[in-house]
């Protein structure tokens, strides 16, 4: 029985970068023998089943293949459909709920990368940032009038930012409402 994911590419089409087409990117992991393969906007989400159960085994079969069809160092976060629900769902009491006052966003998290990890090294301004640490990923709010004081736009400079990946709170629950059709 296949298993649904979601690959969450890091750094194509941002800043003209690593463009990729969204259709080409969907014919790449049919390519690779994957089923029912979606696509959504283009900063690189891509729905789709496989009856490999071995995430990492996953990761690196499609990363090299990426890296070697669109000629850039492919990295991706790969969340399973049960686990996507659970980060949704364990969003913290709230997160969400006021879009014109916060921008919320979900850190996505690459193994080796934990929660408690990324957590220790993410700053945050009072009055203006909350993170939270969840079981899969951080969830990290900002107050829009303050935005520009944010300090998420720090954790582009360390490290750790290789291995992990940032959408915001409407696309996280978006493609698990496609990873819920999908599944129908």
């Amino acid at each position: 029985m296949p298993v649904q994911y979601l690959a969450l590419l890091r750094g194509i089409n941002v800043g003209g970068k690593n463009i990729i087409k969204m259709a080409d990117l969907k014919a790449s992991f049919e390519s690779m023998g994957f089923s029912d393969v979606t696509t959504y906007i283009q900063s690189g989400n891509v729905v789709f089943a496989s009856v490999e159960k071995d995430n990492a085994r996953l990761i690196d079969r499609i990363e090299k293949e990426l890296s070697k069809r669109f000629s850039y160092t492919s990295r991706l976060v790969l969340v399973a459909h049960p686990e996507m629900k659970k980060i949704v769902a364990g969003a913290p009491k709230g997160f969400g709920d006021e879009p014109d006052v916060y921008r919320y966003d979900v850190i996505f998290l690459k193994d080796p990368l934990t929660p408690a990890e990324a957590m220790e090294q993410v700053s945050t301004r009072d009055g203006v940032d909350q993170a939270y640490k969840g079981k899969y990923v951080l969830y990290f709010s900002r107050l829009i009038s303050r935005a520009s004081q944010s300090r998420l736009s720090r954790i582009i400079s360390l490290p750790m930012y290789q291995n992990m990946t940032i959408r915001n709170w409407n696309t996280t629950t978006r493609l698990l409402a496609i990873m819920n059709k999908e599944k129908e």
